[in-house]
Protein backbone atom coordinates (compact mmCIF):
# COMPACT_ATOMS: atom_id res chain seq x y z
CA UNK A 1 0.00 0.00 0.00
CA UNK A 2 1.32 3.47 -0.79
CA UNK A 3 0.74 5.34 2.93
CA UNK A 4 2.08 8.81 0.32
CA UNK A 5 -1.29 8.05 -1.40
CA UNK A 6 -3.33 7.17 1.09
CA UNK A 7 -2.09 10.23 3.43
CA UNK A 8 -3.07 12.56 0.54
CA UNK A 9 -6.27 11.11 -0.18
CA UNK A 10 -7.00 11.51 3.51
CA UNK A 11 -5.98 15.14 3.50
CA UNK A 12 -8.23 15.50 0.42
CA UNK A 13 -10.95 14.19 1.31
CA UNK A 14 -10.64 16.05 4.56
CA UNK A 15 -10.14 19.13 3.07
CA UNK A 16 -13.24 18.55 0.57
CA UNK A 17 -15.46 17.59 3.71
CA UNK A 18 -14.27 20.69 5.22
CA UNK A 19 -14.79 23.26 2.28
CA UNK A 20 -18.62 21.16 2.03
CA UNK A 21 -19.30 22.01 5.71
CA UNK A 22 -17.96 26.10 5.00
CA UNK A 23 -20.12 26.05 1.96
CA UNK A 24 -23.23 24.17 3.92
CA UNK A 25 -22.98 26.30 7.26
CA UNK A 26 -22.44 29.47 4.67
CA UNK A 27 -25.66 28.77 2.96
CA UNK A 28 -27.76 27.72 5.99
CA UNK A 29 -26.79 31.09 7.65
CA UNK A 30 -27.82 32.78 4.19
CA UNK A 31 -31.26 30.96 4.08
CA UNK A 32 -31.84 31.69 8.12
CA UNK A 33 -31.21 35.47 7.06
CA UNK A 34 -33.24 35.10 4.41
CA UNK A 35 -35.70 33.99 6.16
CA UNK A 36 -36.01 35.83 9.27
CA UNK A 37 -36.22 39.30 7.16
CA UNK A 38 -39.27 37.90 4.78
CA UNK A 39 -40.83 37.21 8.69
CA UNK A 40 -40.04 40.44 9.99
CA UNK A 41 -41.27 41.80 6.49
CA UNK A 42 -44.83 39.92 6.48
CA UNK A 43 -45.08 40.73 10.24
CA UNK A 44 -44.63 44.55 9.53
CA UNK A 45 -46.98 44.46 6.85
CA UNK A 46 -49.89 42.69 9.21
CA UNK A 47 -49.18 45.11 11.85
CA UNK A 48 -49.18 48.14 9.76
CA UNK A 49 -52.46 46.93 8.26
CA UNK A 50 -54.60 45.37 10.99
CA UNK A 51 -52.95 47.11 14.37
CA UNK A 52 -56.55 49.15 15.74
CA UNK A 53 -54.16 51.85 15.47
CA UNK A 54 -51.90 54.21 13.01
CA UNK A 55 -48.49 53.17 13.03
CA UNK A 56 -45.51 54.97 11.91
CA UNK A 57 -43.85 52.89 9.75
CA UNK A 58 -40.32 54.52 9.46
CA UNK A 59 -40.34 54.85 13.91
CA UNK A 60 -41.69 51.73 14.17
CA UNK A 61 -39.08 49.91 12.16
CA UNK A 62 -36.04 52.51 14.11
CA UNK A 63 -37.20 50.76 17.29
CA UNK A 64 -37.12 47.58 16.18
CA UNK A 65 -33.33 47.61 14.90
CA UNK A 66 -32.48 49.66 18.29
CA UNK A 67 -33.79 47.03 19.83
CA UNK A 68 -31.72 44.40 17.83
CA UNK A 69 -28.23 46.43 17.96
CA UNK A 70 -28.99 46.86 21.51
CA UNK A 71 -28.71 43.16 22.20
CA UNK A 72 -24.97 43.32 20.55
CA UNK A 73 -23.12 46.11 22.81
CA UNK A 74 -23.79 49.98 23.52
CA UNK A 75 -21.88 50.56 20.73
CA UNK A 76 -23.47 49.65 17.41
CA UNK A 77 -25.75 52.43 16.75
CA UNK A 78 -28.44 53.15 13.31
CA UNK A 79 -27.98 56.52 12.68
CA UNK A 80 -31.06 57.44 10.28
CA UNK A 81 -30.46 60.17 7.94
CA UNK A 82 -31.98 63.25 10.45
CA UNK A 83 -29.32 61.92 12.90
CA UNK A 84 -26.34 62.19 10.27
CA UNK A 85 -25.72 65.95 11.45
CA UNK A 86 -25.57 65.06 14.78
CA UNK A 87 -22.97 62.10 13.97
CA UNK A 88 -20.88 64.54 11.96
CA UNK A 89 -21.08 67.07 14.82
CA UNK A 90 -19.42 64.56 17.35
CA UNK A 91 -17.08 62.92 15.16
CA UNK A 92 -15.70 66.71 13.67
CA UNK A 93 -16.54 68.81 16.47
CA UNK A 94 -18.06 71.46 13.78
CA UNK A 95 -21.50 72.87 13.36
CA UNK A 96 -23.07 75.50 12.21
CA UNK A 97 -24.85 77.64 15.19
CA UNK A 98 -24.09 79.78 17.91
CA UNK A 99 -21.49 78.37 20.32
CA UNK A 100 -23.88 77.82 23.43
CA UNK A 101 -24.99 75.50 25.35
CA UNK A 102 -29.10 75.80 25.92
CA UNK A 103 -30.93 73.11 28.09
CA UNK A 104 -35.04 72.63 28.69
CA UNK A 105 -35.75 72.56 32.70
CA UNK A 106 -38.81 73.52 34.81
CA UNK A 107 -40.48 74.33 31.83
CA UNK A 108 -37.85 76.88 30.46
CA UNK A 109 -35.41 77.40 28.20
CA UNK A 110 -32.00 78.31 29.91
CA UNK A 111 -28.80 78.92 28.61
CA UNK A 112 -26.00 77.13 30.05
CA UNK A 113 -22.72 78.25 28.71
CA UNK A 114 -22.21 80.62 26.19
CA UNK A 115 -18.50 79.73 24.95
CA UNK A 116 -15.93 82.33 24.81
CA UNK A 117 -15.57 83.76 21.17
CA UNK A 118 -18.49 82.53 19.50
CA UNK A 119 -21.58 84.25 18.56
CA UNK A 120 -23.52 84.04 21.42
CA UNK A 121 -21.15 85.03 23.95
CA UNK A 122 -20.39 88.46 21.41
CA UNK A 123 -23.79 89.23 21.04
CA UNK A 124 -24.48 89.28 25.08
CA UNK A 125 -26.34 86.34 25.70
CA UNK A 126 -25.42 85.22 29.05
CA UNK A 127 -25.89 81.88 31.33
CA UNK A 128 -28.83 81.97 33.11
CA UNK A 129 -30.77 84.14 30.87
CA UNK A 130 -34.52 82.43 29.53
CA UNK A 131 -35.17 81.90 25.68
CA UNK A 132 -38.99 82.64 25.23
CA UNK A 133 -38.47 82.50 21.72
CA UNK A 134 -36.45 81.47 18.14
CA UNK A 135 -37.45 83.04 15.15
CA UNK A 136 -40.76 83.89 16.45
CA UNK A 137 -41.13 79.98 17.06
CA UNK A 138 -41.92 79.79 20.62
CA UNK A 139 -40.36 77.36 22.98
CA UNK A 140 -42.83 76.66 25.51
CA UNK A 141 -43.90 73.14 24.32
CA UNK A 142 -40.21 72.48 22.38
CA UNK A 143 -37.84 70.01 23.70
CA UNK A 144 -34.06 69.80 23.86
CA UNK A 145 -34.09 68.43 20.50
CA UNK A 146 -36.22 70.91 18.65
CA UNK A 147 -34.56 74.05 20.43
CA UNK A 148 -30.36 72.81 19.26
CA UNK A 149 -32.33 72.32 15.22
CA UNK A 150 -33.72 75.67 15.84
CA UNK A 151 -30.77 76.96 16.66
CA UNK A 152 -28.56 75.69 14.13
CA UNK A 153 -28.47 76.67 10.62
CA UNK A 154 -25.73 77.92 7.72
CA UNK A 155 -23.08 79.76 8.84
CA UNK A 156 -23.48 83.76 8.48
CA UNK A 157 -27.56 83.18 8.59
CA UNK A 158 -29.20 84.89 11.98
CA UNK A 159 -31.44 84.05 14.52
CA UNK A 160 -33.47 86.15 16.43
CA UNK A 161 -33.64 85.42 20.55
CA UNK A 162 -36.72 86.74 23.07
CA UNK A 163 -34.81 86.86 25.85
CA UNK A 164 -35.54 87.04 29.55
CA UNK A 165 -32.55 87.94 32.06
CA UNK A 166 -32.66 88.33 35.73
CA UNK A 167 -32.91 91.94 36.94
CA UNK A 168 -34.53 93.22 33.79
CA UNK A 169 -38.38 94.05 33.48
CA UNK A 170 -38.99 93.32 29.86
CA UNK A 171 -37.85 90.68 27.53
CA UNK A 172 -35.61 91.68 24.79
CA UNK A 173 -34.46 90.60 20.91
CA UNK A 174 -30.80 89.71 20.25
CA UNK A 175 -29.50 88.95 16.96
CA UNK A 176 -27.16 86.32 16.71
CA UNK A 177 -25.01 85.85 13.51
CA UNK A 178 -24.34 82.01 13.25
CA UNK A 179 -20.87 80.87 12.37
CA UNK A 180 -19.26 77.75 11.66
CA UNK A 181 -18.57 76.23 15.41
CA UNK A 182 -15.54 74.34 16.40
CA UNK A 183 -15.64 72.84 19.73
CA UNK A 184 -12.06 72.42 21.01
CA UNK A 185 -10.86 69.22 22.09
CA UNK A 186 -8.24 71.22 24.22
CA UNK A 187 -10.70 73.57 26.29
CA UNK A 188 -7.78 74.93 28.73
CA UNK A 189 -4.59 75.04 29.10
CA UNK A 190 -2.03 76.98 31.73
CA UNK A 191 0.41 77.20 33.97
CA UNK A 192 -0.31 75.34 37.74
CA UNK A 193 3.21 76.45 39.38
CA UNK A 194 6.14 78.26 37.86
CA UNK A 195 7.37 75.68 36.15
CA UNK A 196 4.52 72.87 35.98
CA UNK A 197 2.01 73.46 32.78
CA UNK A 198 -1.60 72.04 32.41
CA UNK A 199 -3.39 71.24 29.79
CA UNK A 200 -7.10 69.50 29.69
CA UNK A 201 -8.64 67.05 26.55
CA UNK A 202 -11.71 67.38 26.21
CA UNK A 203 -12.31 64.90 23.19
CA UNK A 204 -10.61 63.00 19.95
CA UNK A 205 -12.18 64.83 17.62
CA UNK A 206 -10.51 66.55 13.86
CA UNK A 207 -7.35 67.81 14.92
CA UNK A 208 -7.07 66.83 18.71
CA UNK A 209 -3.48 66.15 18.05
CA UNK A 210 -2.76 69.04 16.44
CA UNK A 211 -4.42 71.36 19.41
CA UNK A 212 -2.51 69.34 21.96
CA UNK A 213 0.90 69.64 20.01
CA UNK A 214 0.34 73.52 20.40
CA UNK A 215 -0.89 73.38 24.34
CA UNK A 216 2.39 71.95 25.04
CA UNK A 217 4.09 73.65 22.63
CA UNK A 218 2.74 77.29 24.04
CA UNK A 219 3.57 75.73 27.73
CA UNK A 220 6.79 74.98 27.10
CA UNK A 221 7.54 78.89 25.82
CA UNK A 222 5.53 79.84 29.08
CA UNK A 223 8.06 77.74 31.34
CA UNK A 224 6.39 74.32 31.82
CA UNK A 225 9.49 71.75 32.81
CA UNK A 226 6.95 69.28 33.76
CA UNK A 227 3.26 68.73 32.31
CA UNK A 228 -0.30 67.53 33.44
CA UNK A 229 -1.96 66.13 30.74
CA UNK A 230 -6.23 65.41 32.03
CA UNK A 231 -7.80 63.34 30.29
CA UNK A 232 -10.83 62.87 32.92
CA UNK A 233 -14.44 62.43 31.76
CA UNK A 234 -13.34 62.13 28.37
CA UNK A 235 -15.39 59.66 26.24
CA UNK A 236 -13.11 58.97 23.41
CA UNK A 237 -13.52 59.38 19.83
CA UNK A 238 -11.02 59.27 16.63
CA UNK A 239 -8.72 56.27 17.01
CA UNK A 240 -6.33 57.92 14.74
CA UNK A 241 -6.32 60.97 16.98
CA UNK A 242 -5.28 59.03 20.02
CA UNK A 243 -2.56 57.68 18.34
CA UNK A 244 -0.72 60.65 16.68
CA UNK A 245 -1.46 61.88 20.12
CA UNK A 246 0.46 59.18 21.76
CA UNK A 247 3.26 59.75 18.81
CA UNK A 248 3.90 62.98 20.63
CA UNK A 249 5.75 61.81 23.83
CA UNK A 250 6.84 58.35 21.93
CA UNK A 251 9.97 58.07 19.63
CA UNK A 252 8.88 56.86 16.36
CA UNK A 253 8.23 53.55 15.15
CA UNK A 254 7.30 52.19 18.28
CA UNK A 255 3.49 50.36 17.72
CA UNK A 256 1.09 52.26 19.44
CA UNK A 257 -2.30 50.18 19.26
CA UNK A 258 -3.52 47.08 17.10
CA UNK A 259 -6.71 46.46 16.32
CA UNK A 260 -8.21 42.58 16.08
CA UNK A 261 -11.68 41.70 14.60
CA UNK A 262 -13.71 39.00 12.46
CA UNK A 263 -12.51 40.92 8.85
CA UNK A 264 -8.54 39.98 9.21
CA UNK A 265 -8.16 42.24 6.73
CA UNK A 266 -9.26 44.85 8.49
CA UNK A 267 -6.44 43.98 11.07
CA UNK A 268 -4.10 46.61 11.98
CA UNK A 269 -1.27 47.70 13.97
CA UNK A 270 -0.94 51.71 14.43
CA UNK A 271 2.97 52.84 14.66
CA UNK A 272 4.45 55.95 15.69
CA UNK A 273 5.18 57.75 12.31
CA UNK A 274 6.53 60.85 13.04
CA UNK A 275 9.15 62.53 14.81
CA UNK A 276 7.87 63.28 18.89
CA UNK A 277 7.57 66.35 20.45
CA UNK A 278 9.20 65.85 23.66
CA UNK A 279 10.02 61.98 24.86
CA UNK A 280 11.78 63.49 28.29
CA UNK A 281 9.20 65.82 29.98
CA UNK A 282 7.88 64.56 33.31
CA UNK A 283 4.48 63.34 32.45
CA UNK A 284 1.36 63.06 34.82
CA UNK A 285 -1.86 61.67 33.41
CA UNK A 286 -5.11 62.35 35.52
CA UNK A 287 -7.95 59.94 34.35
CA UNK A 288 -11.19 59.36 35.97
CA UNK A 289 -13.63 56.30 35.64
CA UNK A 290 -15.26 58.02 32.66
CA UNK A 291 -12.02 58.29 30.59
CA UNK A 292 -13.09 55.81 28.26
CA UNK A 293 -12.13 54.95 24.62
CA UNK A 294 -9.36 56.63 22.63
CA UNK A 295 -8.37 58.23 25.93
CA UNK A 296 -7.44 54.63 27.68
CA UNK A 297 -5.39 53.93 24.37
CA UNK A 298 -3.31 57.21 25.13
CA UNK A 299 -3.00 56.37 29.05
CA UNK A 300 -2.21 53.16 28.55
CA UNK A 301 0.17 53.30 25.44
CA UNK A 302 2.24 56.11 27.97
CA UNK A 303 1.77 53.95 30.93
CA UNK A 304 2.62 50.88 29.07
CA UNK A 305 6.34 52.72 27.38
CA UNK A 306 6.79 53.73 31.81
CA UNK A 307 6.41 57.68 29.59
CA UNK A 308 4.28 59.10 32.35
CA UNK A 309 2.74 58.65 35.71
CA UNK A 310 -1.53 57.69 35.85
CA UNK A 311 -2.72 59.70 38.91
CA UNK A 312 -6.70 59.26 39.83
CA UNK A 313 -9.19 56.64 38.80
CA UNK A 314 -8.84 53.36 36.64
CA UNK A 315 -10.80 54.06 33.81
CA UNK A 316 -14.11 52.97 32.23
CA UNK A 317 -12.58 50.29 30.65
CA UNK A 318 -13.74 49.97 26.54
CA UNK A 319 -11.31 48.31 24.55
CA UNK A 320 -13.61 48.11 21.28
CA UNK A 321 -13.28 49.74 17.64
CA UNK A 322 -16.36 50.93 15.81
CA UNK A 323 -16.39 51.80 12.26
CA UNK A 324 -19.04 53.60 10.30
CA UNK A 325 -20.99 51.67 7.32
CA UNK A 326 -22.97 53.17 4.70
CA UNK A 327 -26.96 51.88 4.35
CA UNK A 328 -29.77 53.24 1.85
CA UNK A 329 -31.43 56.41 1.94
CA UNK A 330 -28.08 58.19 3.83
CA UNK A 331 -28.53 56.20 6.63
CA UNK A 332 -25.31 54.76 8.55
CA UNK A 333 -24.38 51.59 10.76
CA UNK A 334 -22.01 52.40 13.86
CA UNK A 335 -20.70 49.00 14.46
CA UNK A 336 -18.06 47.40 16.64
CA UNK A 337 -15.73 45.55 14.30
CA UNK A 338 -12.49 44.99 16.87
CA UNK A 339 -11.09 44.95 19.49
CA UNK A 340 -7.62 47.11 20.28
CA UNK A 341 -4.59 46.05 22.49
CA UNK A 342 -2.08 48.91 23.44
CA UNK A 343 1.88 48.19 22.99
CA UNK A 344 1.87 45.50 26.25
CA UNK A 345 -0.38 43.01 24.44
CA UNK A 346 -3.49 43.77 27.16
CA UNK A 347 -7.04 44.68 25.93
CA UNK A 348 -8.34 46.75 28.42
CA UNK A 349 -11.87 45.80 27.61
CA UNK A 350 -13.76 45.05 31.20
CA UNK A 351 -17.57 44.04 30.24
CA UNK A 352 -17.88 41.08 28.26
CA UNK A 353 -21.17 41.90 25.42
CA UNK A 354 -20.37 38.91 23.34
CA UNK A 355 -21.88 36.50 26.27
CA UNK A 356 -24.96 37.35 27.99
CA UNK A 357 -26.67 35.29 31.23
CA UNK A 358 -30.08 33.59 30.93
CA UNK A 359 -31.34 37.05 31.92
CA UNK A 360 -30.22 39.45 29.68
CA UNK A 361 -27.11 40.45 32.37
CA UNK A 362 -23.60 41.12 31.67
CA UNK A 363 -20.85 40.36 33.19
CA UNK A 364 -17.64 41.99 33.69
CA UNK A 365 -14.25 39.93 33.25
CA UNK A 366 -13.20 38.78 36.83
CA UNK A 367 -10.36 39.24 38.68
CA UNK A 368 -8.82 36.01 38.46
CA UNK A 369 -9.44 35.59 34.76
CA UNK A 370 -6.92 38.77 34.14
CA UNK A 371 -4.12 38.43 32.60
CA UNK A 372 -0.70 39.94 34.01
CA UNK A 373 1.83 41.65 31.26
CA UNK A 374 4.69 43.44 31.88
CA UNK A 375 5.78 47.22 30.33
CA UNK A 376 8.68 48.21 28.44
CA UNK A 377 10.57 48.63 31.71
CA UNK A 378 8.93 45.64 33.44
CA UNK A 379 6.29 46.95 35.71
CA UNK A 380 3.21 44.33 36.00
CA UNK A 381 -0.02 45.88 34.56
CA UNK A 382 -3.26 43.86 33.74
CA UNK A 383 -5.93 43.61 31.18
CA UNK A 384 -9.94 43.36 31.15
CA UNK A 385 -10.27 46.51 33.43
CA UNK A 386 -9.64 49.37 32.18
CA UNK A 387 -6.25 51.34 32.90
CA UNK A 388 -5.03 51.25 36.84
CA UNK A 389 -3.69 54.67 38.12
CA UNK A 390 -0.36 54.39 39.38
CA UNK A 391 -1.38 56.99 42.05
CA UNK A 392 -4.86 55.88 42.71
CA UNK A 393 -6.85 59.59 43.96
CA UNK A 394 -10.90 59.30 44.48
CA UNK A 395 -12.26 62.73 44.53
CA UNK A 396 -14.07 62.89 47.57
CA UNK A 397 -18.42 62.39 47.90
CA UNK A 398 -19.92 65.29 47.58
CA UNK A 399 -22.79 65.92 50.64
CA UNK A 400 -26.24 64.98 50.14
CA UNK A 401 -27.15 69.05 50.42
CA UNK A 402 -24.48 69.96 47.53
CA UNK A 403 -25.73 67.11 45.46
CA UNK A 404 -29.28 68.76 45.76
CA UNK A 405 -28.03 72.11 45.78
CA UNK A 406 -26.92 70.99 41.91
CA UNK A 407 -29.53 69.41 41.11
CA UNK A 408 -32.13 71.97 41.81
CA UNK A 409 -29.83 74.59 40.56
CA UNK A 410 -29.94 76.56 42.98
CA UNK A 411 -25.78 77.11 43.04
CA UNK A 412 -26.60 77.70 39.42
CA UNK A 413 -29.48 80.74 39.78
CA UNK A 414 -27.65 82.29 42.53
CA UNK A 415 -24.25 82.60 40.59
CA UNK A 416 -26.57 84.32 37.95
CA UNK A 417 -28.11 86.52 40.46
CA UNK A 418 -24.65 87.46 41.92
CA UNK A 419 -23.65 88.04 38.40
CA UNK A 420 -26.33 90.90 37.76
CA UNK A 421 -25.86 92.39 41.01
CA UNK A 422 -21.48 92.11 40.69
CA UNK A 423 -20.17 94.18 37.13
CA UNK A 424 -16.69 93.25 38.08
CA UNK A 425 -15.08 90.10 40.69
CA UNK A 426 -11.32 89.66 40.95
CA UNK A 427 -9.23 87.28 38.86
CA UNK A 428 -10.22 83.48 38.34
CA UNK A 429 -7.64 82.21 40.65
CA UNK A 430 -7.71 84.80 43.48
CA UNK A 431 -11.54 85.24 43.45
CA UNK A 432 -12.95 84.49 47.23
CA UNK A 433 -16.84 84.17 48.08
CA UNK A 434 -16.98 86.43 50.90
CA UNK A 435 -18.73 85.04 54.28
CA UNK A 436 -21.33 87.80 53.97
CA UNK A 437 -22.39 86.70 50.49
CA UNK A 438 -22.08 82.84 51.61
CA UNK A 439 -25.52 84.16 54.32
CA UNK A 440 -26.84 85.81 51.19
CA UNK A 441 -26.99 82.16 49.31
CA UNK A 442 -28.34 80.70 52.45
CA UNK A 443 -31.12 83.30 52.75
CA UNK A 444 -31.80 82.78 49.25
CA UNK A 445 -32.35 79.54 49.97
CA UNK A 446 -35.45 79.97 52.65
CA UNK A 447 -38.65 78.89 51.15
CA UNK A 448 -37.15 76.76 48.13
CA UNK A 449 -37.30 73.10 48.05
CA UNK A 450 -34.62 71.28 49.28
CA UNK A 451 -36.00 68.16 50.64
CA UNK A 452 -33.36 65.16 51.07
CA UNK A 453 -32.86 61.69 53.02
CA UNK A 454 -29.51 61.32 54.61
CA UNK A 455 -27.87 57.49 54.63
CA UNK A 456 -28.45 58.30 58.31
CA UNK A 457 -32.15 58.87 57.36
CA UNK A 458 -32.66 56.25 55.07
CA UNK A 459 -30.89 53.67 58.09
CA UNK A 460 -33.47 55.25 60.21
CA UNK A 461 -36.59 54.54 58.73
CA UNK A 462 -35.47 50.91 57.47
CA UNK A 463 -34.62 49.94 60.91
CA UNK A 464 -38.28 51.43 62.25
CA UNK A 465 -39.98 49.05 59.40
CA UNK A 466 -38.02 46.48 60.43
CA UNK A 467 -38.67 46.53 64.54
CA UNK A 468 -42.53 46.97 63.24
CA UNK A 469 -42.22 43.81 61.67
CA UNK A 470 -40.97 42.34 64.12
CA UNK A 471 -43.16 43.50 66.94
CA UNK A 472 -40.55 45.56 68.81
CA UNK A 473 -41.23 48.73 68.05
CA UNK A 474 -43.22 49.71 71.18
CA UNK A 475 -39.56 48.49 72.88
CA UNK A 476 -37.19 51.42 71.07
CA UNK A 477 -39.91 53.65 70.18
CA UNK A 478 -37.82 56.13 72.38
CA UNK A 479 -34.70 55.73 71.76
CA UNK A 480 -35.76 55.94 67.83
CA UNK A 481 -37.53 59.11 68.57
CA UNK A 482 -34.36 60.52 70.48
CA UNK A 483 -32.03 59.49 66.73
CA UNK A 484 -34.32 61.16 64.78
CA UNK A 485 -34.42 64.62 66.88
CA UNK A 486 -30.66 64.28 66.29
CA UNK A 487 -30.77 63.76 62.82
CA UNK A 488 -33.22 65.95 61.87
CA UNK A 489 -30.93 68.70 64.17
CA UNK A 490 -27.93 67.59 62.42
CA UNK A 491 -29.47 67.64 58.91
CA UNK A 492 -30.50 71.29 59.56
CA UNK A 493 -27.15 72.36 60.42
CA UNK A 494 -25.60 71.04 56.80
CA UNK A 495 -25.36 74.20 55.10
CA UNK A 496 -23.00 75.27 57.85
CA UNK A 497 -21.19 71.65 58.11
CA UNK A 498 -20.47 71.54 54.57
CA UNK A 499 -20.09 75.45 53.60
CA UNK A 500 -16.54 74.88 52.77
CA UNK A 501 -17.56 72.33 49.38
CA UNK A 502 -20.59 74.56 48.31
CA UNK A 503 -18.98 77.30 48.36
CA UNK A 504 -16.34 76.32 46.33
CA UNK A 505 -18.59 74.88 44.06
CA UNK A 506 -20.26 78.23 44.28
CA UNK A 507 -17.14 80.17 43.31
CA UNK A 508 -16.73 78.20 40.69
CA UNK A 509 -19.89 78.77 38.94
CA UNK A 510 -19.58 82.42 39.50
CA UNK A 511 -16.20 82.53 38.06
CA UNK A 512 -17.71 81.42 34.57
CA UNK A 513 -20.21 84.08 34.75
CA UNK A 514 -17.05 86.20 34.17
CA UNK A 515 -14.42 84.54 32.66
CA UNK A 516 -16.27 81.81 31.37
CA UNK A 517 -14.77 77.97 31.01
CA UNK A 518 -11.22 78.71 31.29
CA UNK A 519 -12.01 80.99 34.40
CA UNK A 520 -14.13 77.88 35.83
CA UNK A 521 -11.17 75.24 35.29
CA UNK A 522 -8.96 77.78 37.11
CA UNK A 523 -10.52 78.81 39.79
CA UNK A 524 -10.83 74.65 40.54
CA UNK A 525 -6.93 74.21 40.86
CA UNK A 526 -6.37 75.29 44.80
CA UNK A 527 -9.48 72.60 45.91
CA UNK A 528 -8.80 69.26 42.93
CA UNK A 529 -7.28 66.53 44.74
CA UNK A 530 -6.03 65.11 42.13
CA UNK A 531 -4.10 68.41 40.33
CA UNK A 532 -2.60 68.74 43.67
CA UNK A 533 -1.66 65.30 43.75
CA UNK A 534 -0.33 66.05 40.40
CA UNK A 535 1.78 68.25 41.40
CA UNK A 536 3.30 66.63 44.56
CA UNK A 537 4.17 63.75 42.37
CA UNK A 538 6.26 65.92 39.32
CA UNK A 539 7.79 67.97 42.54
CA UNK A 540 9.52 64.56 43.76
CA UNK A 541 11.29 63.69 40.99
CA UNK A 542 13.17 60.44 42.63
CA UNK A 543 9.77 59.56 43.61
CA UNK A 544 8.29 59.89 40.07
CA UNK A 545 11.27 58.15 38.66
CA UNK A 546 10.48 54.96 41.01
CA UNK A 547 7.09 55.09 40.19
CA UNK A 548 8.11 53.92 36.58
CA UNK A 549 10.41 51.43 37.38
CA UNK A 550 9.25 47.73 38.50
CA UNK A 551 8.17 47.91 42.21
CA UNK A 552 7.46 51.69 42.35
CA UNK A 553 3.76 51.46 41.95
CA UNK A 554 1.95 53.08 44.70
CA UNK A 555 -2.12 53.18 44.41
CA UNK A 556 -2.44 53.28 47.56
CA UNK A 557 0.07 55.78 48.80
CA UNK A 558 -1.65 58.78 47.56
CA UNK A 559 -5.25 57.67 48.27
CA UNK A 560 -7.22 60.72 49.50
CA UNK A 561 -4.27 63.09 48.66
CA UNK A 562 -4.44 66.43 48.15
CA UNK A 563 -7.84 67.09 49.66
CA UNK A 564 -6.95 69.98 51.45
CA UNK A 565 -7.78 73.27 50.56
CA UNK A 566 -5.43 76.37 50.22
CA UNK A 567 -8.65 79.04 50.48
CA UNK A 568 -9.75 80.42 53.37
Amino acid sequence: MNVRKSTLGLAAGAALLFSFKTVSTDSERYFEIAKNLDIFATLFKEVNTYYVDDVTPSKMVKTGIDAMLKSLDPYTNYIPEDDIEDFRTMTTGQYGGIGAVVVKRSGKTVVQTAYEGYPAQKAGLLPGDEILSINGVSLEKKNNSDISKLLKGQANSTVKLMVTRYGQDAPVEIDILRDKIQVDNVPYYGMLTSDIGYFQLSGFTVDASREVRNAVTKLKEQGAKKIVFDLRDNPGGLLNESVNISNLFVDKGLDIVSTKGKVTEWNKTYKALDAPLDTQIPLVIITSNRSASASEIVTGVLQDYDRAVVVGERTFGKGLVQATRPLSYNSQLKVTTAKYYIPSGRCIQEIDYAHRADDGTLGKVPDSLRTAFKTQAGRTVYDGGGVAPDVEVQDKEIADITRILLQKNYIFDYATRFRAEHPTIASARDFQLADADYQKFVQYLQGKDINYSTPAEKALASLTTQTKDEKHYDDVKAELESIRRKVTTNKSNDLTRFKPEIKELLEQEIVSRYYFQKGSIEASFDDDPNILASIQVLNDQPRYASLLKPGGKSASAMKGAGTASNKQ
